[in-house]
């Protein structure tokens, strides 16, 4: 049998093949004859929240949901001795998170009788970067209509509200609330077309290298001294951050929707509370249609809230057009933030489960390395 402690260096590695599989961006474990982690990279420690040292105590099985097809893959590799691979694996469970779903690669390990190495590549992200895309879609479909609209009923509803005002003069007083009314909704008709018309603005972004814990600060400002004024906001902050590549009024509607759409999802909550993180996450890397060329995304920028959180049938389609829980929404403000950072280059994600709700900003770094340098550095730490 083998050694049911973690392989490592001096157990007869190559120091030159741990620093390899340390590097690794995807986890990568050595399950031995008894079915023991006998080793875990530094990404599987992360993968299943425990340190080599730890999971070597264990069996695999402990690690992951009952009934998990990934056990019969490792008799089958044992059996075969050949390697398989498994797509879209659901690994869910309390232990490792929800939406853990992966794919797996099994292979037998030659020189170690009974052993396999095991690789997985998380799904996740790029579920979820396919439905970014998705959302960009949907924002571009709405981009015509909006012009149409602009046109089309903007110019009548003009044309109604001048003839309501003049009914008004003329009417008995107990008519001039039904000539109100019709100068009212025809302001929310052009006030909900005057949003829709932002969609189809495709002028080129004016960016420039932004500190995002300026942004972030006033945002925070704004919303304490209105609609959240009844909350905690607290921050945990990446000091040593880069500038990111972005137009600062733009970032500050994204952000100022984000925290209002938190504070509105808390309601009274007495506990409520907002937290503002931001981080750095290389090995992010989207492709750009029609080239060749990847776009690194290492700012991770996060609202995490603790309210009801949102319901699972509506969370793939959270940034699509029209699609509200609100009574009174228009469903357009998640996709315009969807559009903005969309146009920046980058991309936004939602993960919700009970009384958490983080919504996930991922964007390019400023290019221009010398503003950096001059990039105003904020306190490290959560502050209150």
């Amino acid at each position: 049998m083998t050694s049911d402690v973690p392989f490592s260096a001096d157990q007869g590695g190559s120091s030159v093949a741990m620093a390899v599989l340390n590097a690794i961006q995807n986890p990568v474990v050595m399950v031995n004859d008894a079915g023991l982690v006998s080793f875990a990279n530094w990404e599987a420690e992360a993968f299943f929240g425990a340190s080599a040292s730890h999971l070597a105590r264990y069996k695999i099985s402990t690690f992951i949901p009952f009934g998990s097809p990934l056990l019969a893959l490792i008799d089958q590799v044992r059996e075969r001795r050949a390697p398989i691979s498994e797509y879209r694996v659901d690994l869910s469970s309390p232990r490792l998170g929800q939406d853990k779903l992966v794919d797996i690669y099994v292979a037998p390990v030659i020189s170690e009788p009974g052993c396999v190495v095991i690789v997985f590549q998380e799904r996740s992200m790029a579920d979820k970067i396919d439905r970014q895309l998705t959302h960009r879609a949907a924002a571009r479909s709405v981009t015509g209509l909006a012009s149409m609209l602009a046109h089309e009923i903007k110019n009548p509803l003009s044309g109604i509200r001048g003839a309501a005002q003049l009914l008004e003069q003329s009417v008995i007083d107990d008519d001039r609330a039904l000539t109100r009314l019709i100068c009212d909704e025809t302001d929310r008709i052009v006030s909900l077309v005057d949003r829709m018309e932002v969609f189809s603005d495709e002028r080129p972004v004016d960016r420039v290298p932004v500190n995002i814990h300026s942004v972030l600060d006033h945002v925070k400002a704004v919303a304490k001294a209105g609609f959240a004024r009844h909350l905690r906001i607290t921050e945990n902050y990446d000091p040593s951050l880069p500038s990111v590549y972005a137009n600062r009024d733009q970032l500050v509607q994204v952000f100022l929707n984000l925290v209002k759409n938190a504070a509105e999802a808390i309601g009274d909550r007495p506990d409520g509370e907002i937290v503002l993180t931001t981080a750095y996450r290389p090995g992010i890397r989207l492709s750009v249609a029609g080239t060749r060329e990847k776009i690194s995304l290492p700012l991770e920028f996060c609202v995490q809230d603790n309210g009801p959180g949102v319901p699972s049938d509506l969370l793939p389609h959270l940034f699509d057009p029209f699609i509200t829980t609100k009574t009174n929404g228009s469903g357009l403000g998640l996709a315009l933030v969807a559009k903005i950072i969309g146009d920046h280059g980058g991309i936004i994600e939602c993960d919700s489960q009970s009384n958490r709700t983080t919504f996930r900003v991922l964007m390019p770094a400023s290019k221009d390395a010398s503003l950096e340098d001059a990039t105003i550095k904020t306190p490290t730490g959560p502050s209150r």
